[in-house]
């Protein structure tokens, strides 16, 4: 299968939706999948600008049409009726899907996502080209129990949207990272399932995305990791 990693740098606006369609059109021809990072259509650091700049499903026709030729996942500030939702939303042969809604918000430090986001409450899994596919958003795998539902899912493929902000700078590296690198080699292992690690680049709002997205394996190997601090556009074989 030929996934591409779409480690970008989002604006906080909407124009990240025409930026995505124009890197989709320009990689479907040769892949299959394109995985993009947590909040890709909407920036991350949305705060008060969350009620104009959150995205309804009517508003994505464009995608689904995409998806005709190559599955897609993008990240988005997702507009319910009286809430909004930090989703993963997954679209395919001309239809959306399937939504994974970010359960656990993190509320500290310089995160504020509980602030202004409802929590989902359900991890669920879906069949889509014959495999088992799990989707979680950024601070949902730092969870034991969220290892825990997805083991009982079994999933094929797991597929991880991130939006994490570079911390723990040292001459062995960067902190976050090697945790981060940590956790999906054990979830693969645990699960026995590939791994889409898709991380964002960028400023903002003072904070620095670091990227190094990736995939695992299914013996907990990481493979075709990504240079750090780079938007970078790579399809690769998995």
């Amino acid at each position: 299968m030929r996934i591409t990693l779409a480690q970008i740098s989002p604006k906080l606006n909407r124009s990240n939706l025409g930026d995505i369609v124009d890197i989709i059109k320009s990689v479907k021809e040769s892949s299959d999948l394109i995985v993009f990072p947590e909040l890709s259509l909407s920036g991350y650091m949305l705060q008060d600008k969350l009620s104009e700049d959150a995205w309804s499903l009517q508003e994505l026709e464009e995608l689904k049409e995409l998806s005709k030729d190559i599955d897609i996942v993008v990240g988005a500030a997702f507009r319910g009726k009286s809430h909004f939702r930090n989703a993963a939303l997954y679209f395919s042969n001309g239809e959306f899907i399937s939504r994974h809604n970010k359960v656990h918000l993190p509320n500290y430090g310089m995160f504020e996502e509980a602030r202004y986001f409802e929590s989902g409450d359900v991890f669920e899994s879906f069949i889509v080209r014959e495999k088992r596919v799990s989707m979680v958003v950024c601070e949902d795998l730092w969870h034991k129990n969220v290892h825990h539902d997805l083991i009982q899912q079994n999933p094929d493929m797991i597929i991880v949207l991130v939006a994490s902000p570079a911390r723990g700078f040292s001459d062995d590296g960067l902190a976050i990272q090697m945790q981060w690198y940590d956790i999906i080699k054990t979830v693969s292992l645990e699960c026995s399932a590939k791994l889409i690690f898709v991380n964002r680049v960028g400023f903002e709002d003072g904070l620095g995305f670091w990227g190094g997205s990736c995939t695992v394996d299914s013996l907990g190997n990481i493979n075709n990791q990504q240079e750090n601090f780079k938007k970078i556009i790579k399809t690769v074989e998995v």
